[in-house]
């Protein structure tokens, strides 16, 4: 049933999401040099390897770490990385990974490849057993500013009571959040 309704949404969304996404697509292209999508080595489904795109918010070249790991992270940013990011754009891409199956609208976002501790942590847990999703329980509940250990936590306890109810909730509270730009550091 959340397969169904994870194609069935992006589908709809698509349809409002097309020139939105190839505006933005443009833009990143004519404000800094290099392609407008970034694909990244993330961590799926019981720790399978996948390739994420986003659109690029940060400069060609940026080491592929956890931004929170960067001396400086705004030094890395482009002229509309910071917006790109507030306002969630950079994520649109990441239907496409929906699509195909390599994520779902509502799970625990997807690990960098070297994200070890969290990795090991998730699995511990079992939600390494779970799809990364596009948001996610702990999205909601604070995004950038958790603590590792708190992220595992709070995707532990999306694995013990997922259901359409509560990803519907966890939909509607990110599309607060997105509105209200919170949460998001860099």
């Amino acid at each position: 049933m959340k397969r169904i309704f994870d194609v069935c949404a992006v589908l709809a969304a698509g349809v409002f999401l097309l020139i939105p996404t190839l505006l933005v697509a443009l833009a990143v292209k004519l404000s800094s040099p290099g392609p407008a999508l970034y694909w990244s080595d993330r961590v799926g489904r019981h720790n399978r390897l996948f390739r994420m795109p986003k659109f690029r918010s940060m400069k060609t070249g940026t080491p592929a770490v956890a931004t929170h790991l960067l001396a400086d992270p705004g030094q890395y940013l482009t002229s509309i990385g910071p917006f790109l990011r507030k306002s969630s754009l950079d994520e649109l891409p990441q239907l496409w990974s929906i699509l195909v199956g390599d994520m779902s609208l509502v799970g625990p976002r997807p690990a960098l490849f070297n994200q070890q501790d969290l990795i090991a942590l998730r699995t511990e847990a079992g939600v390494d057993a779970l799809v990364p999703g596009l948001t996610g329980w702990a999205q909601v509940n604070g995004r950038d500013e958790l603590p590792i250990p708190q992220k595992v936590a709070l995707d532990a306890e999306y694995l013990r009571r997922r259901s359409l109810t509560f990803d519907i909730r966890i939909l509607w509270m990110t599309l607060v959040k997105v509105i209200h730009r919170s949460d998001v550091s860099h």
